[in-house]
């Protein structure tokens, strides 16, 4: 009887759907990891800029999520890529249509072409005047620079639940498949 509740119980826990042989990328910030498809924006739900996950945060800082350089920083600091040293471009968009907010709520703590390693500190965040002022504060975190196979499934594997910035393992991408665009 206890193992046939165990065994039920285990089919309820959601379990990472991470490949331990694949690249990982590291939470970019704390918070609730759920599907890229369920981000209030048709740019990452329907995955135009790319595959990923999302985060709701809650925490205020976005931290390096691999090994690498920070590529790009938007002028309004909502927005950043981080190139890891294998090429793999890892885009974080704070928010949905933060954009608008025209750089109110994010503080830049890291410059475009400094190297950094995951945990990392990249922006510090104003969270309650984001959450007050912001569309939505859902973190989009997608790989830019690579392919989705024919059959319109990702090369990814998804982690889903509590994540902590800089430490839980939210991404793994097959090693060597990488677009060479």
């Amino acid at each position: 009887m206890a193992f046939n509740i165990i065994n039920k119980l285990k089919h309820l826990i959601k379990e990472p759907k991470l490949d331990s042989n694949g690249f990982m990328i590291y939470a970019p910030i704390s918070g609730e990891v759920i599907p890229i498809t369920d981000v209030p924006d048709v740019v990452f739900s329907e995955k135009i800029a790319g595959d990923g996950v999302a985060i709701k945060p809650t925490s205020s800082t976005i931290v390096a999520p691999v090994d690498g350089v920070v590529t790009h920083i938007f002028e309004t600091n909502h927005c950043l890529v981080v190139t890891a040293d294998n090429g793999i471009e890892v885009l974080i968009h704070f928010g949905i249509d933060t954009v608008e907010l025209q750089g109110k709520g994010f503080t830049r703590v890291a410059e475009k072409g400094q190297q950094v390693k995951v945990g990392d500190p990249l922006i510090e965040l104003d969270l309650e005047f984001l959450e007050s002022n912001a569309k939505s504060t859902i973190t989009p975190i997608v790989i830019s620079n690579i392919e989705v196979k024919k059959d319109g499934k990702s090369q990814f594997g998804y982690y889903e639940g509590s994540a902590v910035a800089g430490v839980t393992q939210i991404m793994s991408i097959g090693i060597g498949e990488k677009s060479e665009s």
